[in-house]
């Protein structure tokens, strides 16, 4: 299985990223591993994320508070964010 990202996903991890490399050397490219590692366990088991609405799943981090939604598509993984569990829930649903 593939997976893309929505547009706006992508800036998020890329603003995310650079923010956490702001904040200490070497963190944002730890922040990003993890956000990938996430997304390679959404590509092995996409049923296993929590399900925010009937097509949409999220799945968290492991060391960061973010989670990576998601939808199942058949021609692959829709990453619709990279959402900071700390900001604005649901805010990405327009992008469904």
């Amino acid at each position: 299985m593939t997976f893309r990202f929505h547009p706006e996903a992508a800036a998020e991890l890329t603003d995310a990223t650079a923010y956490y490399e702001s904040q200490q050397p070497g963190l944002g490219l730890e922040f990003a591993e993890e956000i990938y590692a996430t997304i390679f366990r959404v590509l092995r088991f996409p049923d296993a994320g929590n399900p925010l609405s009937a097509n949409t799943r999220r799945c968290l981090a492991s060391r960061f508070p973010y989670g990576v939604i998601y939808q199942v598509k058949p021609d692959g993984l829709r990453i619709l964010a990279v959402a900071n569990l700390h900001r604005r829930p649901g805010y990405w649903k327009r992008r469904e």
